[in-house]
């Protein structure tokens, strides 16, 4: 079995994202506890990820046309 490489490159990175995500989950109604969430659905799940990456492309293209 391969192994984990699921090590964060930027320790800053890891505690923003951590709050992006209690942020994006509380916008969508979903209630998340710090620490492990396993008991959430995996449609709830992929609401907060699918959210979370529409933001972050949307900041993105923000920043290349400059607005």
């Amino acid at each position: 079995m391969a192994r984990s490489n699921n090590r964060a490159l930027v320790v800053e990175a890891r505690e923003a994202l951590d709050k992006f995500k209690f942020e994006v989950a509380n916008e969508v109604g979903v209630t998340l506890k710090p620490g492990y969430n396993g008991d959430i659905s995996t449609r709830d799940a992929g609401r907060i990820g699918g959210n979370m990456v529409r933001k972050m492309v949307h900041a993105y293209e923000q920043g290349l046309t400059g607005k």
